[in-house]
Formats: C-alpha cells, structure tokens, sequence
C-alpha cells in the first residue's frame, strides 16, 4: 500500500468533492484541511466559510478554531456567526462538514449524549452550529472513522437532521427541498443515500478494505450501489500539497 495514512485518503477523497465556485461551510480539523486542499488543487474560487464569520479567506496556514484570526486573512467579509446562519438559512451555502457521536442509515447525527439524556453514560458538547448547517446547506457531508459503535441502528439522541426517517420525512418536516446528506466518507469507504429510502448505500471501497469489513464495521444494514467501484488513493500531488502546504505541523494528518 502506497505511503499514506486513513485521515489523508480521507481529505483527498472529500476534498474532490468540492468544485470550483461553490461555498462550503467548514470548522477547524479535517473539514478545513479538505477545503484547503481543494482550493489549492482543483477549485481556487471555493469560498471557505467559518461559523464564527470568517468568509472566504485565503487561509495562510490552518487554524486551530473557528475564531482563530487567520479565518479572516484576506477574507471577503469578517462577519459574525449570526451573519454565517443567515447565508445557510437564505440558501447561499452549497457544502458543510460535520460529524457526531453517532450516525444512523438515514445520515442523522448525535453529538449530544450516549445513554439516557437525562442520565447519560457521557455527554458531548451538542449541536453548535450542527443542526443549522446540516438544516439549511445544501450538500451535507461526513468524514468519520469506521465502527459498529458509531454506525449505528438508533440514535441515543438526534442532535442534527439527516434524512429523518427517510423517503420524504425530511420535506415534510419542513426543511428546504433538495438539502440533506450527500456523502459519508470514512477510512473504509464512501457512501452516498438511495434517492428514493434515503438510506446509506456504500458507492466505493477503499484500499486494503473488502465489501465486508465496511458491513461488518456498520451497526445497520448498508445499501449497495449497482457498481461500487474503488475509491482512488491519495496523488503524489495530493499527499505533497497537504503535508507541505495545508497541514506541515500535521495538526490533522500525524506528525510523521
């Protein structure tokens, strides 16, 4: 296998994702280092967005929060996080990034408690800005390990909306026609939604990884697409680009 970790295929894998023009919401971590990355490969003109009221900067270097000041750097506007939930409600935001706890067939997260609410086994820090992005952004996408623990068949809580309980429980709700889950990817594989059940199908399959590692790693029954194909690893250009350039204290992607 070639010279990279699981969290580099992951941002490489996401960081396709994203095209030229469009406008992503993203926190600090992975997402940031996905967006980063495709600004500097394939998409320039992508419009970075930070919760706290960072939009668009030219990020110098990656920041450690979403207040940190290089969210503003060369920036479009440093606004505010009210200002970053007006563009999600209003339909100006085409991706965001977010992850949980938990996560359902239907793409629904829990990053508030395990156990009972009122007595749980831990408690998280909540939703934040989860529950608005992932209401009001149009493409909603996940990069998380792998495990039968965070993959599971019923949340302990719904802290952000995916696609309810699936088919057309999302619209009914009330939410924006057309926003919701779009791609899951983990250090196994890619998933996508079927369009009519919503439910989680697999669409890829990572190197060093067999159709059943990624079921027997996941708490539900997966979807599979007619033809899953192979999810292509990390390009030298790739790997060169985020370790020297987006990542080089490896916050992100290990110190070597």
């Amino acid at each position: 296998m070639a010279d990279y970790n699981s969290m580099e295929l992951m941002i490489s894998v996401a960081a396709r994702e994203l095209e030229n023009g469009a406008t992503v919401g993203v926190g600090t971590g992975a997402p940031c280092a996905a967006a980063m990355l495709a600004q500097k490969i394939s998409a320039p003109d992508l419009v970075i967005i930070f919760e706290a009221g960072g939009f668009g900067p030219e990020l110098p270097e990656m920041p450690i929060s979403v207040g940190d000041s290089r969210t503003t750097y060369r920036a479009i506007k440093a606004g505010s996080m009210g200002e970053t939930m007006d563009y999600c409600s209003r339909g100006f935001v085409d991706y965001t990034f977010l992850g949980g706890a938990q996560i359902d067939m239907y793409g629904n997260l829990n990053s508030t408690v395990i156990g009972d609410y009122a007595n749980p086994k831990v408690r998280f820090p909540g939703s934040g800005g989860a529950n608005d992005f992932a209401s009001f952004c149009w493409k909603m996408m996940v990069m998380t390990p792998q495990d039968s623990k965070r993959f599971v068949e019923k949340l302990d809580f719904l802290t952000t909306p995916g696609w309810l309980q699936g088919g057309n429980s999302r619209e009914k709700s009330g939410l924006p026609l057309g926003a919701g889950p779009y791609k899951i990817i983990t250090n196994m594989a890619v998933m996508d939604f079927e369009p009519n059940s919503k439910r989680m199908r697999i669409i890829s399959i990572n190197p060093g990884y067999s159709l059943k590692d990624v079921q027997d790693n996941c708490g539900f029954e997966l979807l599979k697409a007619e033809k899953i194909a192979d999810t292509l690893p990390p390009t030298e250009k790739e790997l060169r680009i985020l370790r020297e350039e987006v990542d080089p204290y490896g916050y992100v992607i290990g110190r070597s």
